[in-house]
């Protein structure tokens, strides 16, 4: 049984079982204030499925991509609650989610995922297909475009403006019991944040 947390688009936090599904899901759409928003997520998911952190066995963090701020809390939130839980951290890529998502619903083939990055540039990752046990195979991204500059015309476009932390629970389950691998604890920002450190004192000049 998993926490599930995603800030890459809104924010999302999830328990869910292998057997048993999901069991709770809280989500707010926001692209603004997570950290405000996902400590009452994570209590809310929690009291609904009736769950104490005792009884989880690990936390599912999704890694993007996303926006540096969002992004940023939801992978420090998963960190902070394994932590002080005493629960592994397993890492997903966001975008894996969503296509998990779609191909379990009945997608079949070329899927290419598509989020917003903000600044007139999209997030996007290119599916060939979910395999034997329906995990879906990434076979390029994620990466950062231009509208216009979007590659793999041929495959079917999903414009995802959330990603579901149900969804990426589940992938993590599936992962899990399939034995394949995680994603690295590197979150994918994919472009450097809006605020970086100050080179250091202007020189001034009379």
């Amino acid at each position: 049984m998993l926490l599930a947390i995603d800030t890459s688009a809104g924010s999302s936090v999830a328990v869910v079982d292998f057997e048993r599904g999901v069991l709770a899901e809280a989500s707010d759409p926001g692209t603004r204030g997570h950290a405000e928003r996902i400590g009452r997520l994570i209590a809310d998911a929690l009291a609904e499925a009736k769950i104490s952190p005792a009884e989880l066995s690990a936390v599912a963090a999704g890694m993007g991509p996303g926006p540096f701020t969002g992004l940023r809390v939801g992978i420090v939130a998963a960190r902070a609650f394994a932590l002080a839980a005493g629960k592994p951290v397993v890492n997903l890529v966001s975008h894996d989610a969503i296509a998990f998502d779609a191909y379990r619903e009945g997608h079949d083939g070329p899927l290419l995922v598509v989020t917003d990055a903000r600044r007139r540039e999209l997030y996007w990752s290119f599916y060939e297909r979910a395999d034997e046990v329906g995990l879906p195979v990434r076979a390029d991204g994620p990466q950062l475009a231009k509208p216009d500059e979007l590659p793999h015309s041929d495959a079917v476009r999903l414009d995802a403006a959330s990603v579901s932390a149900a969804a990426l629970g589940l992938l993590a389950e599936h992962t899990w019991k399939h034995q394949r691998p995680f994603a690295s604890g590197e979150a994918l920002y994919l472009r450097s944040p809006d605020v970086t450190p100050s080179a250091g004192p202007k020189r001034v000049t009379g």
